[in-house]
């Protein structure tokens, strides 16, 4: 299922003074999808490194002059190319500080726009529709150019499209209320013209956007009523006509988009892949009015798959380059990191991960997606049939509509409502369970938050457990199930949740850590998980053997010379292990409060955005969290204990990715930290002692080649003695 992470500014905004524009005119791509150039509406342009969210060069013209189109980078010749008062071209290198002392040229007539590709030569469209090569209108900046376009017919929106190795350029034009498609092929030469149907009330399209694939060019387009229509043009037979015939295109409508209470303003769609299209200034269909949000939507089952709000005014601006997302909003220019796994009908109707076969039991309430797309039965839901048929018969005109419910949800009783709520889930007449699911959250959270004597735990858990939820669709409420201290909840969104930010995950390890055992003690959690970590506390601290270089009774640099030496290791030392029980051995924390961290160990995140929210933890904490994962590891290393995949736990990659992490989000203080000085010494022994234990593997490397390589005889009889000698 998709989703969008955590985002991050790119740059400050100056937008203009009525709010009108963001102050962008463009964002493009450079070099690689990691640094990408941004062109204001007045004179600057500035090259970033997104990874670093740091310019790395920025170039303005002189006062007077206007940069009149957004720059490109042109990959064949390392340079920039930019438009200043519609008909002064400039073309400049990194390394260059003046642009008024770069190359110039001035051309006959206005453009409107240049594209580059990556890989391709740059493409100038003027302001009339005629299209030229740079190279070739260099050669001869004031060669007259033609007028392709009818009188008072204007350009609306354009794209440069790279169809296998031949360039296209595709643009709109408005006339007098009709719209129009303009399908340029460079090299030969050919213009196909095509008119849009018109929409109602001669709606006027907000958005456009293009895609190439299948030998297709497949363009989505906008309308302030909230429809998103797809035509479909092939690329192969391409007329020579002049453009002045246009043929109708048809069309299709993809998606019907909420509109909210007026028609839409300031949104856009773009397309991500063939399954999933991006949505700006659309309102989201299970948050109130006043609130702007950016979507992801799945078009070939018209389900919404992941949204993040987004604060400040919307200007219907969107560019996507290599799973990012670039949107200005307010006073920032923002990048969204995304996901669009391949879809299924099941993930788009609400399964959020490849359950195990004994995790996918859906519970009694809701059916699950295997019995609905495979026709499996429940037998737990027929019987519960079985035994109501008649009373569903008499009540089924008492039944409430789920618009009855959701209303009803506001004002009346926690009793009346979990009633409610149950009943709606429990009935087989509703088709379509995954956006029900999520309007009955956003509402119960909606009301949880405003009314602190309001809290329906069990429903909660139970609409969390249809995994027809994201992070996306109810952003707050893993918030408010750490607020009503319902670890239970938490447990589940962090199990369920596939899209939860990063700064979520670190507010959840920050309650969890600093918890105290009595309070978790008291929590419900989940029993699968709950049985992992009896398993691991019950584990005798004498059933300890070295394995993988690790001797975890001891970190002593004697132990560690002996790791290869004769296979064993010494009568004594082994004694002396039996009659010590070391701190590391014995779990820091409580049964319980172990088991909310491990679902923190176990939740999806990007090391980048994480980083920075580790730091909040307080050095008592960090101390505190690196001794359970300490012990988790050494727990992991040893050959007694069993690993356990019918169960919930964190694997050891896991475990030591966030030893990692909180390391390097906190060396500094724990090298201050008096406290922590015994734990650093034990992970540098440690460490130390796996380098010698790979130095020494390396050392009969060539001798286990050797012994893979051997030929294995066929017939060796009942019993036998082989001698191999290795050089």
């Amino acid at each position: 299922m998709a989703a969008l992470y955590e985002g991050y500014t790119l740059c400050g905004l100056v937008p203009a003074q009525n709010l009108s524009n963001s102050g962008i005119q463009g964002v493009e791509e450079e070099r690689d999808s990691d640094h990408v150039i941004v062109t204001d509406w007045t004179r600057s342009v500035t090259l970033y490194k997104v990874s670093d969210q740091k310019p790395l060069g920025s170039w303005t013209i002189k006062q007077g002059q206007t940069l009149t189109c957004s720059a490109v980078f042109n990959s064949l010749t390392k340079e920039y190319v930019a438009v200043c008062d519609k008909k002064v071209i400039k073309i400049w290198k990194e390394g260059d500080i003046i642009l008024d002392k770069t190359f110039k040229a001035t051309v006959s007539s206005d453009i409107w726009k240049i594209h580059c590709v990556q890989g391709g030569e740059p493409v100038v469209l003027f302001q009339r529709g005629a299209v030229r090569l740079l190279d070739s209108l260099l050669s001869a900046p004031q060669q007259p150019i033609e007028e392709v376009l009818a009188q008072e017919e204007v350009i609306r929106w354009n794209a440069n499209i790279l169809a296998e190795t031949q360039q296209f350029v595709i643009f709109t034009t408005e006339q007098k209320g009709d719209h129009f498609l303009y399908l340029q092929k460079l090299n030969p030469n050919t213009l196909q013209r095509y008119r849009l149907e018109r929409e109602e009330s001669s709606l006027a399209p907000l958005s456009f956007s293009a895609s190439y694939r299948d030998k297709h060019i497949h363009l989505l387009y906008l309308y302030p009523n909230g429809h998103l229509y797809q035509s479909v043009i092939s690329v192969r037979g391409l007329g020579t006509e002049d453009g002045a015939q246009a043929l109708p295109l048809p069309r299709s409508l993809l998606l019907g988009l909420p509109v909210g209470e007026g028609p839409l303003e300031a949104a856009s769609a773009l397309i991500l892949d063939e399954a999933h299209v991006a949505v700006v200034g659309v309102p989201h269909p299970s948050a109130g009015a006043g609130k702007d949000f950016l979507c992801i939507w799945n078009t070939n089952f018209q389900t919404l798959q992941a949204g993040k709000e987004m604060a400040g005014k919307i200007y219907g601006q969107l560019w996507c380059f290599s799973n990012k997302l670039f949107i200005p909003h307010g006073k920032t220019l923002s990048v969204i990191p995304f996901v669009c796994p391949k879809s299924s009908l099941a993930s788009a109707l609400g399964k959020l991960r490849q359950a195990k076969p004994e995790e996918s039991k859906a519970p009694a309430s809701v059916p699950s997606w295997n019995n609905i797309l495979h026709g499996e039965k429940a037998p737990s839901r027929t019987v519960e049939t079985r035994k109501t048929r008649t009373t569903r018969k008499t009540q089924s005109t008492l039944c409430l509509t789920s618009e009855q419910v959701l209303e009803l949800i506001k004002t009346a009783p926690a009793e009346d409502v979990q009633k409610e709520v149950e009943g709606l889930l429990s009935r087989s007449d509703i088709q379509d369970l995954q956006p029900l699911v999520g309007q009955l959250v956003s509402v119960l959270v909606s009301r949880s938050l405003d009314d602190s004597d309001f809290y329906i735990p069990s429903i909660l858990a139970q609409l969390v457990h249809t995994r027809y939820l994201c992070h996306s669709v109810c952003p707050d409420l893993v918030l408010l199930a750490l607020e009503r201290k319902d670890y239970f909840l938490c447990q589940l969104c962090l199990q369920f949740f596939p899209d939860i930010p990063e700064a979520i995950t670190c507010t959840c390890l920050k309650t969890f850590i600093s918890m105290s055992d009595s309070d978790a003690e008291k929590a419900t959690l989940e029993p699968e998980s709950v049985s992992f970590m009896e398993t691991v506390a019950s584990r005798d601290s004498d059933q300890v053997c070295q394995q993988n270089g690790f001797g975890p009774t001891s970190f002593d640099e004697e132990h560690t010379d002996n790791l290869l030496g004769d296979g064993a290791v010494s009568k004594t030392k082994t004694a002396d292990q039996k009659t010590s029980t070391p701190s590391e051995n014995l779990c820091p924390v409580g049964l319980h409060k172990a088991v909310l961290l491990n679902e923190v160990l176990q939740t999806a995140y990007s090391e980048t955005f994480l980083l920075p929210h580790l730091k909040d933890l307080t050095s008592q904490h960090v101390v505190l969290f690196l001794q359970y994962l300490q012990f988790l590891y050494l727990k992991y290393s040893h050959d007694a204990f069993p690993q356990m995949h019918g169960l919930r736990s964190p694997s050891l990659t896991q475990i030591m990715d966030w030893v990692c992490l909180v390391l390097d989000a906190h060396f500094t203080v724990l090298v201050m930290t008096p406290e922590a000085k015994g734990l650093l010494l034990n992970l540098h022994s440690f460490v130390k002692s796996q380098v010698r234990l790979v130095s020494e593997l390396g050392k009969i490397e060539g001798s286990l080649q050797e012994l893979s390589n051997m030929k294995v005889k066929k017939d060796v009889g009942q019993y036998s003695i082989e001698i191999i000698e290795l050089f």
